[in-house]
């Protein structure tokens, strides 16, 4: 009866030694090597934005991808996803000097099958043309596929706070100052009205 109780006393610790790998085993992320590869994906296309390559950008998604940008408009495959960044960044009638971004994962990317969809902010930094730089924060959200046995994003949809960001608090700005300018000028064309009719009635 003792031998028993030792051999099953001995069997049980046995377990629990090993239990902590047998736990972590389980617990093992099987997307372990698919969350690595995205954000090697993401992390290319920051450093493209960074750099003003779009085709770095570019080689990060999938032919038919589309992205939604920041001004609400939608570019389909990479030969407009090209033209929208030439327009806005490169060319001659360009808005923007530079552009660049620091972008943050939000949570874990969700898999369904050989799909997944992550999402995260951005702090953005524009430079543009005709007035100062600004900066703007923004959400991102995108969905990958694997193709061919590579991930590609195949959709990004980028947005701000239409309500609350820099711009509009710029112009509240500019719209306090304007109002109290256009106050003070009509006392001071008041002033002068009332003097001038002072005068002539002097």
């Amino acid at each position: 009866m003792r031998t028993k109780t030792l051999l099953t006393t001995a069997f049980a610790l046995g377990l629990l030694a090993a239990a902590p790998g047998a736990f972590a085993a389980e617990a093992a992320d099987p997307r372990a090597d698919d969350r690595k590869a995205l954000l090697a994906v993401f992390h290319e296309m920051e450093a493209g934005i960074n750099a003003q390559d779009v085709e770095r950008m570019i080689a990060q998604m999938a032919p038919e991808a589309t992205v939604t940008w920041l001004n609400g408009e939608v570019s389909r495959g990479h030969d407009q996803i090209r033209a929208y960044y030439h327009r806005m960044v490169k060319g001659d009638d360009r808005i923007l000097d530079r552009y660049t971004t620091a972008a943050k994962l939000g949570a874990s990317a969700r898999f369904y099958g050989d799909v997944a969809v992550a999402d995260g902010t951005m702090q953005d930094a524009f430079v543009p043309v005709a007035r100062g730089p600004f900066e703007l924060s923004s959400n991102w959200t995108s969905t990958s596929a694997k193709i061919g046995g590579r991930w590609k994003v195949v959709s990004m949809h980028l947005s701000s706070n239409v309500f609350t960001n820099s711009l509009i608090e710029e112009a509240k700005t500019a719209a306090s100052y304007t109002g109290a300018g256009g106050l003070l000028g009509g006392a001071l064309l008041a002033g002068l009205v009332c003097r001038l009719r002072r005068r002539r009635t002097a």
